[in-house]
């Protein structure tokens, strides 16, 4: 009895001690903030939640402070089903198959089913997953997973199928308001019980740079309120100071080899396809802030000024090649402006993804395989007298105009082009002399012009990319 004693002050007192997040968290739906679209009002999770009837297992994908494991502490407390909790990061197979018996015992002599929690699900490895699905599918518990990475690429396919996911999003600041307020104003688990002024401005500082994680800012309102003295009044004044000196600065959610690297370099390139330098200097920002490699930016620059500008603008990729060349001799910091030049040039660029007519080229080899190189574009250099190669070859330099109307491509693809040069910038200027050039050589090999090989779809590019690698 004395034992049982202890051990609930011991808990109580841990429960007063845990920080203003940990004692804030919230115990019902009512409470629960964000996350309408899955658990609002009528919404088929909240529906499954009231009526203690989780359908199946559940994914729950999400950035960090967006209520993921609230959510599952929710469930927790409003189950009659028993609930459990592994952390990916400290539990291995051998603590999950406690998990298990202990889970097929209680079903056996209590009727009772279980529900597990696995925080950070993805940072286990294929086989301590696989060790998950025979206890999903036969019911010996349903399964609850939390992940910060995509899912669909950290979670077996297998426990996928057998999951519904669902995606949690960064809070807005109405919410992230929300809690702020709750906590200065709740007097059992947050601040009520203290004179606490805080300045508005403070406040919409510590929602704007909290950026929708609810962690971060109760972690920044703790800071700011245990941190700063009462005034004569007894009253804890946190001034937009004290609420800068308690956030400082956001840690970017950026992890080089989870989503928020692929998900931040595509939205950048994105932005500089579509001309938007201000995006793209965002964008950029933000990769360099979070300890990026520029070369690695560089790259994607030097690759983006050939395939998205292309023709349009040829100095596109002699710039990216100089900023790359820039960085390697000066380094961070001042090797940023280089890279912020390259940005903006191709940002601000004629945009022509002309040069994927390659892939159409590629595409036909592909369809209808290689033909023979014509003998007169042979190389003459290797026994011409007795094969006959490079025979008949004139010479453009020789001609008039430095052209002239021969055969290059193979007979049966004469008349088809695969080149299609845009209107932007330089190659509109290539267009006139390019269609004098074809007209000229249909005429004097007398041949029918095709029509152009379509375009490509960016997932046929996508395809033909994949092949090359």
């Amino acid at each position: 009895m004395s034992n049982d004693l202890f051990d609930h002050a011991m808990q109580e007192r841990l429960k007063s001690e845990a920080p203003l997040a940990a004692r804030m968290r919230p115990r019902t739906l009512e409470e629960y903030i964000g996350q309408e679209h899955i658990v609002g009002e009528g919404k088929l999770l909240r529906r499954a939640i009231e009526a203690d009837r989780l359908f199946s297992s559940i994914i729950l994908w999400g950035p960090p402070g967006t209520g993921k494991t609230t959510l599952a502490q929710v469930i927790a407390n409003s189950t009659k089903s028993h609930f459990a909790t592994l952390s990916a990061i400290l539990a291995g197979k051998a603590d999950l198959r406690v998990v298990i018996d202990e889970a097929l015992e209680r079903r056996r002599l209590h009727q009772t089913k279980t529900i597990l929690f696995v925080d950070e699900v993805h940072r286990w490895n294929k086989a301590q997953q696989d060790a998950l699905l025979p206890h999903v599918e036969n019911g010996t518990f349903t399964l609850i997973g939390a992940t910060t990475e995509n899912p669909y690429f950290e979670v077996i396919k297998a426990l996928i199928s057998r999951s519904r996911v669902f995606q949690l999003r960064n809070l807005n600041q109405a919410e992230t308001g929300i809690l702020l307020d709750r906590a200065l104003s709740d007097p059992q688990r947050g601040y009520g019980g203290r004179k606490i002024l805080l300045d508005p401005d403070a406040r919409t500082h510590l929602i704007e740079v909290a950026s929708g994680d609810a962690r971060n800012a109760l972690n920044a309102i703790e800071l700011a309120v245990e941190s700063t003295s009462p005034d004569a009044d007894g009253v804890i004044h946190v001034t937009l100071d004290v609420a800068q000196e308690s956030i400082q600065r956001r840690a970017v959610l950026y992890d080089k080899d989870g989503d928020a690297h692929y998900d931040t370099i595509s939205a950048f390139i994105k932005s500089v396809r579509g001309s938007d330098p201000d995006a793209a200097l965002y964008w950029l920002a933000k990769m360099i802030y979070a300890g990026e490699d520029p070369k690695f930016i560089l790259r994607r620059l030097i690759i983006l000024a050939g395939e998205d500008i292309g023709l349009a603008d040829p100095m596109g990729l002699v710039v990216a090649n100089s900023a790359a060349q820039a960085f390697e001799f000066i380094g961070l910091p001042e090797g940023i402006f280089p890279i912020a030049e390259a940005t903006l040039y191709l940002a601000t660029a004629p945009k022509s993804n002309s040069t994927a007519a390659y892939f159409k080229a590629m595409k036909k080899i592909e369809e209808e395989g290689q033909v023979s190189v014509p003998r007169h574009l042979a190389d003459g250099n290797r026994d011409a007298a007795a094969t006959g190669q490079g025979k008949d070859y004139v010479y453009p330099h020789d001609s008039e105009g430095h052209f002239v109307p021969q055969q290059y491509l193979p007979k049966r693809l004469l008349g088809t082009y695969f080149y299609a040069p845009s209107q932007e910038g330089y190659e509109s200027q290539v267009t006139a002399r390019l269609e004098m050039w074809r007209e000229a050589q249909r005429k004097a090999l007398n041949i029918e012009r095709r029509e152009d090989v379509p375009a490509m779809s960016e997932d046929e590019i996508k395809e033909m990319k994949r092949k090359i690698k």
